[in-house]
């Protein structure tokens, strides 16, 4: 088959198509992600206001690995982050709305390099804005 200008549009528009669908999909997934992250750091972070203890985290860990093998995310350090993000965002009403812009890996990025919630918020808006890879972040 011969390709002519037309064609080749043709198929170039396809294929933006399709990636600007991939994109979507992607950000959807880190949508839904942050979303559980900050559910689970709820949950534990009220379970130990009823005086469960620390240990409910190492057990939980050990329980979602194994239900859940194929899935990382569910070590007991990334459990007590989880706690951390919904801890230290969960009262902060203009960072609430920015939490699922941006990933996780940047989001323990920010946590663990910005105490105050206006540097947060400057660093969030950022990734999102100007498209920040973790190692810029880090950089910033």
């Amino acid at each position: 088959m011969i390709y002519n200008i037309t064609t080749h549009t043709f198929i170039a528009s396809i294929k933006e198509k399709i990636r600007l669908a991939q994109y979507e999909a992607l950000k959807e997934v880190n949508t839904q992600l942050i979303k559980l992250y900050w559910e689970i750091g709820k949950d534990i972070s009220e379970r130990q206001g009823e005086s469960w203890g620390e240990s409910i985290v190492s057990v939980l860990s050990k329980e979602l690995q194994k239900e859940f093998p194929g899935i990382s995310g569910f070590s007991e350090r990334n459990l007590w982050l989880m706690t951390k993000f919904y801890n230290e965002y969960q009262n902060v009403e203009f960072l609430q709305p920015l939490v699922a812009e941006i990933s996780w890996t940047k989001h323990i990025t920010i946590m663990s390099k910005c105490k105050d919630n206006q540097e947060r918020r400057f660093y969030i808006m950022s990734t999102k804005n100007f498209g920040w890879t973790k190692n810029v972040l880090i950089h910033k």
